[in-house]
């Protein structure tokens, strides 16, 4: 995450407090079935993440959605087929749980990123709001 300039930049992890928070989202995610938490390593050191969770909802005649959140290759690794690889097992995975689509957001600025997922067979078909709390 820190290797991440968008969310270093927003999170930030200053110390051993700092780490606390995502230690008991870590906790709260692997506790609950509906989430998953994977974990790409290349020689024992984590090299890419992401967050894929499954989303019942009455949209779309009650249809299960699959949502990736915090899709992070380390730097050194982009381009070599990781994220590609989580994307791919994501949609799998969504699928043969019955999910309806996958869906995710991407910051703006991350325009690298659009064209990866376009090319992945995701349409930018929305416009998502947030309002921080």
């Amino acid at each position: 995450m820190t290797d991440d300039l968008l969310g270093a930049a927003r999170d930030g992890t200053d110390g051993a407090d700092g780490v606390q928070p995502y230690v008991r989202a870590f906790e709260a995610l692997d506790a609950d079935p509906a989430h998953l938490l994977l974990v790409a390593e290349i020689g024992g050191e984590v090299v890419a993440t992401m967050q894929l969770s499954f989303i019942p909802g009455l949209a779309r005649r009650g249809a299960l959605r699959g949502q990736v959140e915090g899709v992070r290759v380390r730097a050194d690794r982009r381009s070599s087929g990781l994220g590609r690889a989580l994307i791919t097992w994501s949609r799998d995975e969504a699928e043969r749980r019955g999910c309806a689509l996958i869906q995710l957001t991407s910051d703006k600025q991350r325009l690298e990123a659009h064209r990866f997922y376009a090319d992945l067979g995701f349409t930018a078909s929305h416009v998502g709001f947030k309002l921080e709390l």
